[in-house]
């Protein structure tokens, strides 16, 4: 949000919570001419408004590449089950919308996409190391996927058998 407003106007950037969604709103149009069906098609070239702003939280690390913003969004949502976001231009400004609740995928009830495919890709490859998950989810950060194992055994569906050098996971 501070890297896409438009600081000409002098409106706040808002964000209001609520039980069953974020929303997130900037003042500005949407910058040069882009349109909600481009960002949502991933059919755009991206161009910063603040310069500067955007090469500072580049440096920072607090972003990884200019115009991967909505697709990482997306992509993290899809990631953990939740319906996908919504972008709408307002008025005078631009508005994304987070939602809470999980999309239908078919799966078990509290268990994301994610935390589904390495469940799955245990019990066709057991015993799995943490490595061997992590070369075949390469989307993925290593930190989620030690996320989605801690899950996994937390909810006693898989467990490590063996010694630390060469054990690995199971399926209960």
């Amino acid at each position: 949000m501070i890297v896409h407003r438009d600081y000409r106007d002098s409106s706040d950037s808002i964000i209001k919570i609520f039980d069953d969604r974020i929303e997130f709103f900037n003042p500005g149009d949407l910058y040069d001419g882009l349109t909600v069906e481009q960002l949502e098609s991933n059919n755009y070239k991206s161009k910063t408004r603040n310069k500067l702003m955007a090469l500072m939280f580049k440096e920072c690390g607090l972003i990884e590449k200019y115009g991967s913003g909505i697709s990482r969004i997306k992509k993290l949502c899809k990631e953990h089950g939740i319906i996908e976001p919504k972008f709408e231009e307002l008025i005078h400004g631009f508005k994304v919308t987070l939602f809470k609740e999980k999309r239908d995928v078919g799966v078990n009830v509290g268990v994301n996409v994610g935390v589904n495919s390495i469940y799955e890709f245990i019990q066709k490859h057991q015993p799995v190391r943490t490595t061997m998950i992590a070369q075949n989810f390469t989307s993925v950060t290593q930190r989620t996927i030690e996320r989605w194992i801690k899950q996994l055994k937390d909810e006693k569906k898989i467990e490590f058998r063996g010694s630390p050098r060469t054990g690995g996971y199971f399926v209960v």
